[in-house]
């Protein structure tokens, strides 16, 4: 009895030490939790709790959602729901506002695809110029939208009384458009629906250009558009003005051929209209060059200036859209042309101006831009 008694109280005092350890144990493993939980923002412990409310199914969902809406990459899509606890409504807000930062820093990167957008009427046509970093984004449907109502605004407004009013994008930026569209919020100005798409689409797109043709007397304005996506948008264009004398004559009469030498304009590139529209200065340098080639065959003067007035022929036939060899049939020319349909309808036809466009002419492209 007695060694029993002794025997348990070293049992008791271990089991009683053993209590005192787990206990200082659990206080400090609490207190290591506060100190670390004590780190981390509220907003993230508040946004991982939701997170995981939220099923995965439906969180795809409103992904999908926000993508169709803003067309913005998946990456941006998803953390601005994360951000905003899936709010959809909060997230496409935050989008927007991220947009505008990243397209500004965007701004500087080469844009030299893109898209040419027509609008017109029987008297006039608008052209325009919307470039972007990849033929990718310009396959997008927000882009052709926005190009499209670009060339719309610019044939609405009111030129000043110019046949042909080449314009920059300051010409129409601080202009307000409605824009009829899922993926747009209503009125904006041109310069802010810019803005708007190169968030929408992760690149750098500028309004670069644009011009308007117009006719005076009784003609039409005809247009042509190639590698075209959907009508009234290419990645080429040519325009031209017909004119007839005879006010009496149905406009009907001059459209057939009218896209035709439009069709043309784009194929040939044109540079001038006429042989007398020539710039001296062209001329010039053309007959030097030509000189030159000529002389070095050691025939004497009089074959040289023969042969150089063969050359300068071939090359007024190269450059001068009357002279040059028509497209649709190379038989004949396109001065040719006019002067059949003026016998075909009782009245003198003539091109008054015309016009030839590309995307991204002029426009030095960067050899391995990496985009960034």
């Amino acid at each position: 009895m007695a060694w029993g008694q002794g025997a348990r109280r070293p049992i008791v005092g271990l089991l009683f030490r053993a209590q005192q350890q787990a206990a200082k144990g659990y206080s400090s493993v609490a207190s290591q939790t506060h100190m670390l939980t004590s780190h981390v923002p509220k907003s993230a412990m508040l946004l991982r709790g939701f997170s995981s409310e939220v099923p995965a199914s439906e969180q795809t969902n409103l992904i999908k959602q926000l993508r169709i809406r803003t067309s913005a990459p998946f990456k941006d899509v998803k953390a601005s729901l994360v951000n905003c606890n899936w709010n959809i409504e909060a997230a496409q807000k935050d989008l927007r506002k991220r947009g505008v930062v990243l397209a500004a820093k965007k701004s500087s990167r080469t844009a030299a695809e893109g898209l040419l957008a027509i609008a017109q009427d029987e008297k006039r046509a608008a052209i325009v110029e919307l470039n972007c970093e990849t033929d990718f984004v310009a396959r997008n449907d927000v882009f052709q939208y926005l190009a499209s109502s670009l060339a719309k605004m610019a044939l609405s407004t009111q030129t000043p009384g110019e046949m042909v009013f080449p314009f920059g994008p300051e010409y129409l930026e601080n202009m307000s458009m409605n824009l009829d569209h899922p993926k747009f919020n209503g009125e904006a100005t041109v310069q802010s629906a810019v803005t708007e798409v190169a968030a929408m689409v992760g690149e750098n797109v500028k309004f670069r250009r644009g011009l308007i043709l117009s006719t005076s007397g009784h003609g039409v304005v005809s247009s042509y558009l190639h590698t075209c996506p959907q009508p009234g948008l290419g990645r080429m264009a040519g325009l031209v003005t017909l004119e007839v004398e005879d006010s009496k004559v149905p406009i009907e009469a001059l459209k057939g051929v009218g896209s035709s030498i439009a069709m043309h304009i784009v194929a040939a590139k044109p540079l001038f209209l006429s042989k007398e529209q020539v710039s001296a200065a062209a001329l010039e340098n053309e007959c030097d060059v030509l000189r030159t080639q000529a002389e070095s065959s050691g025939k004497p003067q009089m074959a040289i200036e023969k042969m150089v007035e063969g050359r300068l022929r071939k090359y007024f036939e190269e450059v001068v859209l009357l002279e040059q060899k028509y497209v649709v049939n190379d038989s004949t020319n396109i001065k040719t042309v006019l002067n059949d349909l003026s016998k075909d309808i009782g009245s003198k036809v003539t091109i008054a101006n015309f016009l030839r466009m590309e995307v991204g002419e002029g426009i030095q492209r960067l050899e391995g831009a990496d985009g960034s």
